[in-house]
């Protein structure tokens, strides 16, 4: 009997004492499953990714005092813990310690610095040397391998030195960020490995959300037949106990699509609000699907009495999204407002009349009320300390369908990486796991709109979103041209429109809050436009 214990945690950037306590207590009950060794995320000491705190000294030096004094608890068990390890030239690295008795027997330093997508690692960390600090240490008479995130996706890196140097065993601690369909790459991969090295690969992920990021877990153990011995769960904290000597391990099931999403949108709003120290939300609620989503997420990631819903209404409402609102309102059970703001809008028009005579209503005034709605929300927050949570979608900030200081105003965008069309498959997955619809069936049915003026759709500015979706995933996920986007004569026309009025935007881009990433180009570290820009294709 070898048992591993994987401690998938939750950890903060930059809580010490935190993440301490949380270290161990996970390593308390390693101990009482009778593990032979706990394993614990890449950075698990100071949080993952910490981005320029490492350019702190007192922030690595406080990362090294905990460490230190980890280490010193660690007794009956060994454990594997990622921090940011100092050199004596003051070089830092992204490493892991390798614990026993009561000190840090080893250090491994990562050799493989990613810098793509949202990875900046080379602009901190030196690259830790195989030759040195090999990883290799023996547990029980068994020869094991221990290796950090990046180094075990390389073909040729730490893991095949070390089953060339003996090692049966190979554990990867790692922090990997959440995209769709990443589960799948990244179990493939690790059977991959298991069955190149003839080695079992023991796999810790981070848990949980921080800033844009969401970290879903799902840590693993794969055999050298390319068998996944034993996996965690997805989006929960856990400690999965592997016994390497059965086959009689824990398996958690992999989450349908829309649910993993949703979890991911959950626990990413819940560690957001919390972790920056809110414990209540305030959204603007139209009767629309998007915030009627929004408000589902957060009702799921904080509770019904920590949500409260304010409806806006203005002379361009239709009682039929007022009535919306109202019924969403009451599935949910949360607080709810409501504030006409035709008065105000009155009174803003009345100011600026003299200075727009003569000339038509256009989106000026439209937006006018968009304002008023944000002010609104950001007044209640000011009032109260809630966090204002804005619910527009990656397809309306793709093209700019979304007005700054508007309902672009609030702190966090659940919806920030989710396509139009997405927004309706979640909404309808949500009602599926009710008892009884949460968003009423004409939400779903009424064509999408603004309503900042009579009979207005979304559709007559932007298209169908099924169409312009497509266009969005070819261009930002995709990088094509419009020559291989358009596929038709006919379609060029409307897919030249969509492209011009995304690069156009950017400018409300990098001004919209930050957002849940949920694909591999998510707007914001991912997507880097130039705002000044005159590049036409």
């Amino acid at each position: 009997m070898f048992k591993i214990a994987l401690a998938q945690i939750n950890t903060t950037v930059g809580d010490f004492s935190g993440n301490g306590d949380l270290i161990l207590d996970y390593l308390t009950r390693a101990k009482r499953a009778k593990a032979q060794l706990v394993v614990f995320p890449e950075l698990a000491v100071c949080g993952y990714p910490p981005e320029d705190l490492l350019l702190k000294s007192h922030f690595i030096d406080n990362n090294l005092k905990l460490i230190s004094s980890l280490a010193k608890r660690v007794y009956g068990i060994i454990a594997v813990v990622g921090f940011v390890d100092a050199d004596s030239k003051g070089k830092i690295y992204n490493a892991a310690a390798i614990i026993e008795e009561g000190s840090i027997k080893t250090v491994y330093r990562k050799n493989e610095l990613p810098n793509y997508g949202v990875f900046d690692e080379k602009r901190y960390f030196s690259q830790g040397n195989f030759e040195t600090n090999n990883g290799l240490i023996t547990v029980e008479g068994r020869k094991i391998g221990v290796s950090v995130c990046e180094d075990i996706w390389v073909d040729v890196s730490a893991h095949t030195k070390q089953a060339k140097g003996g090692a049966k065993v190979l554990i990867n601690i790692s922090s990997s960020p959440y995209e769709v369909d990443k589960l799948k790459k990244r179990q493939e991969l690790l059977i991959r490995r298991a069955e190149e090295t003839k080695t079992t690969i023991v796999y810790c992920n981070l848990v949980g959300g921080q800033d844009e990021l969401v970290f879903d877990g799902a840590s693993m153990v794969v055999n050298a037949q390319g068998r996944v011995l034993s996996r965690a769960k997805q989006f929960e904290e856990e400690l999965l106990i592997c016994d390497l000597d059965t086959t009689e391990n824990p398996v958690a099931q992999v989450l349908e699509d829309s649910e993993e999403v949703y979890r991911a949108l959950v626990i990413g709003t819940r560690d957001y609000v919390q972790k920056n120290g809110f414990s209540k939300v305030a959204l603007g609620l139209s009767g629309g699907i998007d915030s009627a989503l929004v408000a589902a997420i957060a009702v799921d990631a904080l509770g019904t009495e920590n949500v409260t819903a304010i409806s806006m209404p203005s002379r361009f409402n239709a009682k039929a999204t007022r009535q919306d609102a109202r019924t969403i309102v009451k599935n949910l059970g949360i607080e709810f407002k409501e504030i006409p703001i035709k008065a105000i809008h009155n009174v803003y028009l009345k100011v600026l009349r003299e200075y727009f005579k003569g000339l038509p209503p256009n989106i000026a005034e439209e937006n006018i009320q968009a304002r008023i709605r944000g002010d609104i929300l950001m007044a209640f927050s000011n009032k109260f300390g809630w966090l204002v949570l804005t619910t527009g979608n990656k397809s309306e900030m793709a093209v700019g369908y979304c007005t700054l200081y508007g309902d672009m105003s609030g702190g966090f965008a659940p919806l920030k990486d989710i396509f139009k069309t997405k927004v309706y498959e979640l909404a309808r997955w949500r009602n599926s796991q009710a008892k009884g619809p949460l968003i009423p069936k004409s939400v779903f049915l009424r064509a999408p709109t603004a309503e900042l003026k009579f009979n207005q759709t979304d559709e007559e500015s932007l298209g169908a979103y099924e169409q312009l979706d497509k266009v969005l995933a070819a261009y930002v996920q995709g990088h094509q041209s419009i020559s291989a986007i358009a596929k038709e004569p006919e379609q060029v026309s409307y897919v030249k429109k969509t492209i011009n009025l995304i690069d156009k935007n950017e400018y409300k881009r990098r001004q919209a809050p930050p957002g849940i990433k949920i694909t591999a180009r998510a707007f914001g570290r991912d997507w880097r436009l130039p705002i000044t820009n005159k590049y036409k294709e």
